[in-house]
């Protein structure tokens, strides 16, 4: 008879052919058995009636902040607030300080994830003018999720808005290359209208619609030039979402809950700063536009852009204010309310934060639940429904911009690779994170 190591039993679970009432059993940290296993052994078992077993988030757009800026995010608290919220799986922006530009700052941020990280972990490489020679090389090492372009929205070396450099990053290597598509040069132009206004309502006339689009079809007609995959992050505006559309054969798209979520003037009004993000929070026709690429398939992931600052530095007069907010842990929840509300499927959901993210990404074991898969979830009640508080934030920030607001459906025990990592909202062990692997990278002996 099969022995277990752990057992989930009881619970409605989300799998390829449907939700489907299951046990779970795990060995070695893969999903083995889905079936009847309540008189089977296990070293552990997990009750979960009336819950829902989901796939592991996959979050692939988070900002942890370590090396350099600690003081507001590190890779513990970060990875902590993510298995909290049902992710399993971060992938980290270079944007750190040092910036995460050569093999030894990534190989940095390995060590430093390796015992500390509660969920798995995978870093982007920041591209730059200095290094697109060797990205070809650098893209396949250890823990890399690939390389990370900043057409606006950054400085120094990471800041790459220029088609000479833009299409040499792209020349060199041939894993999926994830983009902040906005265009400097008319942001800088355009600075002034924020520092004239010095109220957020400014912030999506500063960084206006026009300069989302024009990054976005410079970098698809450099993309089709070079033969090469992008991935555009956190669409805004209708136009984007319309013509990404049509470019499924070179590119994908990113939208965020907060972008699904807000929009202005509105949010602007009642949370100032707290919601001045890059690229903006803009009106409701664009939000609209954003849900209609969601529920067409057009768009392809989720991803949370969590970018903390703390309330001191938000409380700086716009535009010297920083850009971001909270997210990773409020994603699936924020989410599951919208499901709940009616906005979007189940199933589409579950595709764009963790079928998808993996099918994307190619990510090795990941994004669904079924046999030699690795066994991560997050198990919800769609039945619960609380306020938000400041409390349940992991964040060394302390904050997030849904605060107050009724959510519905919660997760409540996490699990990552076969190890109860959240049980009844608490956290559980110690940290058990791992670097990810993927299918399209050689693993180094």
């Amino acid at each position: 008879m099969q022995h277990y190591d752990l057992v989930i039993e009881g619970a409605q679970v989300f799998t390829p052919s449907g939700i489907q009432a299951l046990d779970i059993g795990i060995v070695q940290g893969r999903v083995e058995t889905l079936g009847a296993l309540s008189s089977t052994p296990a070293r552990e078992r997990l009750d979960a009636a009336g819950l829902l077993v989901l796939p592991g988030c996959i979050d692939t757009q988070v900002h942890f902040r370590e090396p350099g800026l600690e003081h507001k995010e590190d890779l513990e608290s970060g990875t902590r607030s993510a298995v909290l919220g049902g992710v399993t799986t971060i992938f980290e922006m270079p944007n750190t300080k040092p910036s995460t530009t050569t093999p030894e700052a990534l190989a940095d941020k390995v060590a430093r994830a390796n015992g500390r990280a509660w969920c798995d972990f995978a870093f982007f490489l920041g591209a730059s003018s200095e290094n697109a020679a060797q990205l070809r090389e650098w893209e396949l090492l250890p823990g890399c999720a690939g390389i990370k372009i900043f057409m606006g929205s950054s400085t120094g070396s990471l800041l790459v808005e220029h088609d000479a450099d833009l299409l040499r990053v792209l020349r060199h290597g041939r894993r999926r290359v994830s983009v902040h598509a906005e265009d400097e040069a008319r942001m800088r132009e355009r600075k002034p209208l924020a520092e004239a206004s010095g109220h957020p309502t400014a912030h999506p006339e500063w960084r206006d619609d026009i300069s989302a689009l024009l990054a976005t079809e410079r970098l698809l007609r450099l993309a089709e030039e070079a033969g090469r995959m992008v991935h555009v992050l956190h669409i805004t505006t209708r136009e984007e979402a319309e013509l990404l559309g049509r470019w499924k054969h070179r590119a994908t798209m990113e939208v965020t809950p907060q972008h699904l979520s807000f929009h202005a003037p509105d949010c602007y009004q009642r949370l100032g700063t707290l919601v001045q993000m890059n690229p903006p929070i803009r009106g409701k026709e664009h939000q609209e536009a954003l849900w209609e690429a969601v529920q067409n398939g057009a768009a392809d992931i989720l991803g949370s852009d969590h970018a903390p600052h703390t309330l001191d530095e938000k409380a700086l007069p716009y535009p010297q204010s920083p850009s971001g907010m909270t997210g990773v842990q409020t994603l699936l929840p924020v989410m599951l309310t919208h499901v709940l509300n009616g906005r979007l499927t189940l199933e589409r959901l579950v595709d764009m934060t963790a079928s998808g993210p993996a099918r994307l990404f190619q990510i090795a074991r990941k994004g669904r639940i079924a046999r030699g898969y690795d066994a991560d979830f997050a198990i919800v009640d769609l039945k619960k429904s609380q306020l938000l508080q400041r409390q349940w934030i992991a964040s060394k920030c302390g904050w997030s911009p849904y605060e107050g607001q009724l959510l519905k459906g919660w997760p409540v025990h996490t699990v990552l690779r076969g190890q109860v990592v959240v049980r009844d909202g608490e956290l559980q062990g110690a940290p058990v994170g791992q670097r990810t692997r993927f299918l399209d990278v050689p693993e180094v002996a």
